[in-house]
């Protein structure tokens, strides 16, 4: 009995001794500070915040590790933490109540992390927080109530984020200046508020300016780590103090243009010009009716610190092109936009008695493209418009190297695609659209190329499917077809497949070129573009070498 009894004491004993020994985290150090114990974790493979902290912690310290977030309840059973140091991790996420068990914290530091932004509102479980360390992250933006919890701070640090426009409203609205701006607080002033702002990229246009001129007058209880913040755009003010720069009021685009109201005969040049005063400086748009088809350059260029000049540059204008350009110019503040109204007229007849007059068919705007890929062939579609009142058929006409005949098909009115299917394999083909009875001409034609059959059904339905696009095409080519805008004088027959050949050098139209197989086509040039990937230039040498003696 004597024995049994001593084998229970010297548990108690050892139970005893066990619980005496403070509680600490395998690969981290505890210590007793003068405010309370001390849990370190440096370099520590740490994943998450560990659940089982004791509650006899006053400070923690998890630095240089994995962590990536701070969830909601990772400190429930922490209730007398103080001082959270989160320094050099790679946290970038904090979630909205993640401090919402922490009603005693005093220091929250979570520098060198990968933030980008926080939730303010969290704040609100913590009105005894008076340091906040948030440098070296990568927040870009703070609402105007960011600050509105943070009743008892005195230290907080944005520096070396990436701030660069910050409303003035963001201090005004914070408790702690409020309170240290009343008259009659003097004597209840115990600290200053300590803020650093350094360090970001800051833009100096007119959203900064409420900050600028908060910088230039700050007084106490606000100190600045660092009053000298310098802006880094706009290219103008780059490089300049706050303390130096002048920032005007915010505005909304307002547009003026030379000309509202432009004719022009078919055939001319024409610069449609768009001005813009803003502040901040406005992006510029333009939208018209054939924007899908009608792609024209657009340059804009600042002519003033807070002007922008847009011009939209039509060469040889059509009568298609006549129609309203909306340029569109807008801000954070607004946008605006202004009409300009272009008018393109026919051109007159010539009255020479040797000259010829302008036939019918130069007032007709036809642009052929092939938009898509079939599984046995291509899309074509186009854009026709006649300058008559009724309403025209027109005529497609498509033709092969390897065809004796030419394919016709006459289109009625409304339509605007054809599927060409049952393509021929390593074929060159040519397609033309004109008004009915009248034969196509400069620019109503495109040709494209197949792919190699390596022979059997399955390769059939990936002839078109080959792996390099070398020829530029007015859309977007499909995957498998060499395509090319066919508008000019002189051919692509065997242009194709020396531009296949010698696709690494900058290929160019041949000095001579055949005719092609039916005379009612004419010839047209073709825009060569470097690609890469694999070709049968085996293959293409055979047909390149049966072209040449044909």
């Amino acid at each position: 009995m004597a024995s049994v009894f001593h084998y229970f004491l010297l548990v108690l004993v050892f139970l005893d001794t066990h619980a005496a020994q403070p509680f600490c985290l395998p690969g981290c150090t505890c210590s007793e500070e003068s405010f309370g114990r001390t849990l370190q974790c440096t370099s520590v493979s740490l994943g998450k915040i560990p659940g089982n902290l004791s509650e006899e912690f006053k400070q923690v310290r998890i630095e240089n590790s994995p962590l990536f977030e701070m969830p909601q309840g990772s400190f429930i059973n922490m209730s007398t933490l103080e001082y959270l140091w989160l320094n050099f991790n790679n946290i970038s996420v904090i979630h909205l109540g993640a401090l919402e068990h922490l009603p005693e914290l005093r220091e929250l530091r979570l520098e060198g992390n990968k933030l980008c932004s926080v939730p303010w509102t969290a704040f609100r479980a913590t009105p005894l927080l008076r340091v906040l360390d948030l440098k070296r992250n990568k927040i870009d933006a703070l609402p105007e109530l960011a600050l509105q919890f943070l009743v008892s701070l005195t230290y907080l640090d944005l520096s070396s984020n990436r701030l660069t426009v910050v409303s003035k409203s963001v201090f005004l609205n914070w408790p702690a200046y409020q309170k240290g701006r009343q008259p009659d607080c003097g004597a209840e002033i115990l600290s200053s508020l300590v803020v650093a702002l350094h360090d970001n990229p800051w833009v100096c246009d007119c959203r900064l300016r409420g900050l600028v001129q908060f910088v230039k007058s700050i007084t106490l209880p606000v100190i600045l780590v660092n009053s000298y913040l310098i802006c880094q755009g706009p290219l103008s003010k780059a490089g300049q103090l706050f303390h130096e720069t002048e920032l005007s009021a915010c505005m909304k685009p307002q547009i003026s243009t030379p000309s509202a109201n432009i004719t022009i005969r078919v055939g001319q040049n024409v610069t449609l010009r768009c001005l813009a005063q803003a502040s901040p400086s406005p992006s510029i748009a333009w939208t018209y009716p054939l924007s899908m088809w009608r792609e024209f350059d657009v340059l804009t260029s600042s002519t003033g610190e807070d002007t922008a000049l847009s011009e939209l540059a039509i060469p040889a204008a059509h009568l298609v092109d006549s129609g309203n350009y909306t340029c569109m110019a807008s801000n954070s503040i607004g946008k605006s936009s202004l009409v300009i109204s272009l008018h393109v007229q026919p051109a007159q007849a010539l009255h020479a008695p040797d000259s010829l007059s302008i036939s019918s068919e130069s007032n007709a705007y036809i642009d052929l493209r092939v938009v898509k890929q079939t599984v046995h062939g291509i899309l074509l579609e186009w854009l026709a418009v006649a300058d008559t009142s009724k309403e025209e058929w027109f005529t497609l006409y498509i033709a092969s190297d390897e065809a004796f005949r030419k394919e016709v098909v006459h289109i009625g009115p409304g339509i605007n695609t054809y599927a060409v299917d049952d393509l021929l394999p390593g074929t060159k083909y040519e397609a033309c659209l004109s008004l009915e009875g009248q034969p196509p001409h400069q620019g109503q034609c495109v040709a494209f190329v197949t792919g190699r059959d390596a022979g059997g059904l399955e390769a059939r339905e990936r002839l078109l499917h080959v792996t390099v696009v070398l020829c530029v095409v007015l859309l977007a080519v499909p995957v498998g077809a060499y395509a090319w805008a066919a508008q000019g004088p002189c051919s692509c027959s065997k242009w194709v497949l020396r531009c296949c050949l010698h696709r690494r050098k900058a290929p160019s139209c041949p000095p001579a070129a055949p005719q092609s197989k039916d005379g009612s086509f004419r010839e047209h040039p073709a825009v060569c573009d470097d690609g890469e990937g694999h070709i049968d230039t085996e293959g293409d040498k055979e047909k390149g070498g049966t072209e040449d003696n044909s």
